[in-house]
């Protein structure tokens, strides 16, 4: 808010210029009104920023003005100037919604600095106002690319769970978007303005995790020196998102059915019950229904959780819709790094189309931002499309070598190459086999996690969007 609007309300016009005087030497653009009643036309007109009220006015006084702007104008900030400054009309003044208040006979620096911090707080509000909005374009409906009759189909469903607070069970395998289908239906549902929180079954020991989630009490176990609220606390009244669930313990799956079954859950080390609203939505990646006939999932959990089910199918069951994604993908990164880069040559397409995607979405995803980091021309070829396990077509034949010198280089630099694209299948496939879990990819192949992700910088590969 560069320039903000402000109106001053006094009975007084001395009191009136006054403010006006000190807030433009500030270059703040100032009206007034001389009571409550000119105040609202001067809003009806085109609304202030902030406002700046008497409290003591003849008919409408600063009181019912306040209330009126807080019921009318809820994004306008008001401030109060009072001669009567106790305690207690400045508590009742606070508590209607007044941002603070301004005692008579104020100073030219008490006004400045009150409505230095409204502005502050404006500008807040503002801020916030645009970062939802971004989000909501960000996980809206036409961000889910496809065209695919499985992807209307799922459109068709997240279209209809949305507005409600059905709980909803999302199953994939990795990298087919199942968290941009919960942020999606979050953010086109009357919880959009409150918390969206992801958890990640799959990261956390129990008893972290259940600490994460129902949050504990100070002294419950070794380490907790302070009480902390779990996820489900801070969510309250919006979205939890619990992605890899097939992954948590028969324990916290009871106290998971609790919370669903109750509305309540007890913090680790507590006796006493807590409230909660939230909507859950889960994913996994495994067959649950399996897994209760093997006695590691509880069938009663599995039924409250799979109220509606959305199956996600990998991108090899929607090649349609690979080009769609590709172009998608395309166009936002060359935005992204300020590239013209015009689309696929057909060949390009088709190779892109031919391949198998085992790490589905996301691995499409990360190949396109690899490639339009790389290329230096208008269209993407084959030759500059690098994929796991398929060698690169070369630009130009290798030159034969005239010295010993010379074919000494080229070998080193086939060599080179060679060990490359077999480093870069090696991360690709242990990321593949652990859902793009990069502790987990790191742990089974035996290195250092900051090793594993130096490798994974160095081919452009990057885990699951958070």
């Amino acid at each position: 808010m560069s320039n903000p609007r402000i109106l001053v309300v006094d009975d007084e016009l001395i009191v009136c210029e006054s403010c006006q005087r000190i807030l433009e030497e500030e270059g703040l653009e100032v009206e007034v009104a001389l009571s409550g009643g000119e105040a609202l036309e001067k809003m009806k007109v085109s609304p202030f920023d902030i406002v700046i009220t008497d409290l003591k006015m003849p008919g409408i006084d600063g009181m019912e003005l306040l209330k009126t702007l807080r019921r009318e104008y809820p994004d306008t900030i008001v401030i109060m100037i009072t001669g009567f400054s106790t305690v207690e009309t400045a508590v009742e003044a606070m508590k209607l919604g007044a941002f603070d208040y301004i005692p008579k006979p104020f100073t030219p620096d008490e006004v400045s600095i009150v409505v230095k911090k409204a502005i502050e707080q404006k500008n807040l509000l503002l801020e916030n106002i645009y970062l939802r909005q971004e989000l909501r374009e960000k996980y809206g409906f036409h961000n889910i690319v496809g065209k695919s009759k499985k992807m209307q189909e799922i459109y068709r469903i997240i279209v209809k769970v949305a507005p409600t607070d059905s709980t909803v069970l999302i199953n994939g395998q990795s990298g087919t978007g199942k968290e941009l289908i919960a942020r999606a239906i979050h953010f086109n549902s009357s919880r959009r303005d409150k918390q969206f929180v992801t958890v990640d079954c799959a990261v956390l020991a129990e008893n972290l995790l259940e600490s994460e989630l129902f949050g504990h009490i100070r002294g419950s176990f070794t380490g907790a020196v302070t009480t902390k609220p779990g996820l489900f606390e801070v969510a309250n009244g919006g979205t939890v998102f619990l992605d890899e669930i097939g992954n948590i313990s028969l324990s916290i799956q009871a106290k998971l059915l609790r919370v669903l079954q109750e509305r309540e859950f007890t913090p680790v080390g507590g006796t006493k019950a807590k409230k909660v609203d939230i909507r859950l939505i889960a994913a996994t990646n495994k067959d649950l229904e399996k897994m209760i006939k093997e006695g590691t999932f509880r069938e009663d959990l599995y039924y409250r959780l799979n109220i509606v089910p959305i199956y996600l199918p990998p991108l090899r069951e929607r090649p349609d819709d690979i080009p769609l994604l590709a172009v998608h993908f395309l166009k936002r990164y060359s935005e992204e790094i300020g590239k013209t880069i015009k689309g696929f040559t057909p060949e390009a397409m088709e190779r892109l189309m031919k391949y198998p995607w085992p790490g589905n979405v996301r691995e499409l995803e990360n190949v396109i931002q690899r490639t339009v980091v790389m290329l230096d021309e208008e269209m993407v070829k084959v030759e500059h499309l690098i994929l796991p396990g398929q060698p690169e077509k070369p630009t130009t034949e290798s030159p034969i070598p005239m010295t010993s010198e010379e074919l000494k280089e080229i070998k080193k630099q086939l060599r080179e190459k060679a060990v490359e694209e077999i480093e870069k299948a090696f991360v690709i496939n242990a990321l593949n086999r652990n859902e793009w879990n990069v502790t987990r990819a790191a742990e089974e192949v035996g290195m250092l996690r900051p090793n594993f992700q130096a490798l994974m910088r160095k081919y452009g590969l990057r885990a699951r969007e958070e």
